[in-house]
């Protein structure tokens, strides 16, 4: 990654918090001079927090501290950031309404393809409760004569790396019986 997730909200955060020029930090969040001076000028942030990149893990004190100190240095991203880590991808995900009536379509998928799958990792992956997964198990589920199986990660409930992480973990588990 080279420029910091939320490129905007963490050059309005850099230019409340630092002493960096605005080429450095321009530099840092990949944005233009004019744009820059807008965000500063607060004419475009009514209304928009700050990100902190330090508390993300994208940048470090010591990097800032660094920059500071020469108007000619480049601010460097941490190499360890990932857009899961910075953005917590353990919290709960909101849904939109009109996706939410796609998330039984991406149950009976994974009930389908991988029925040894636990109604923990269906709920992690989907995002859903345990009653709602009895509901498309059992197909006593109130839309259930609508539901047809469709990839989660097409639907974008789950990303691909997540379904195969899981798939993996049951297999490893089937093997180790």
């Amino acid at each position: 990654m080279t420029a910091p997730l939320m490129p905007k909200a963490t050059s309005v955060w850099l230019i409340e918090n630092t002493s960096l020029s605005f080429q450095q930090i321009a530099k840092f969040c990949g944005l233009h001079m004019l744009e820059l001076q807008n965000l500063a000028d607060s004419e475009s942030t009514h209304g928009m927090v700050g990100f902190d990149p330090i508390a993300s893990g994208q940048l470090t004190l010591e990097e800032i501290h660094r920059c500071e100190k020469d108007a000619n240095l480049v601010l460097q991203i941490s190499a360890a950031v990932s857009a899961d880590s910075v953005l917590g991808k353990k919290r709960t995900r909101y849904t939109p309404l009109a996706k939410r009536q796609e998330r039984p379509d991406a149950i009976a998928w994974l009930i389908k393809y991988y029925p040894d799958l636990n109604d923990n990792q269906i709920s992690r992956l989907v995002g859903t409760t345990k009653p709602t997964i009895d509901a498309v198990r059992n197909k006593s589920h109130w839309n259930a004569h609508n539901i047809k199986p469709r990839n989660p990660v097409q639907l974008g409930f789950c990303s691909q790396s997540e379904l195969d992480e899981v798939v993996r973990i049951l297999k490893k588990n089937q093997e180790a019986m």
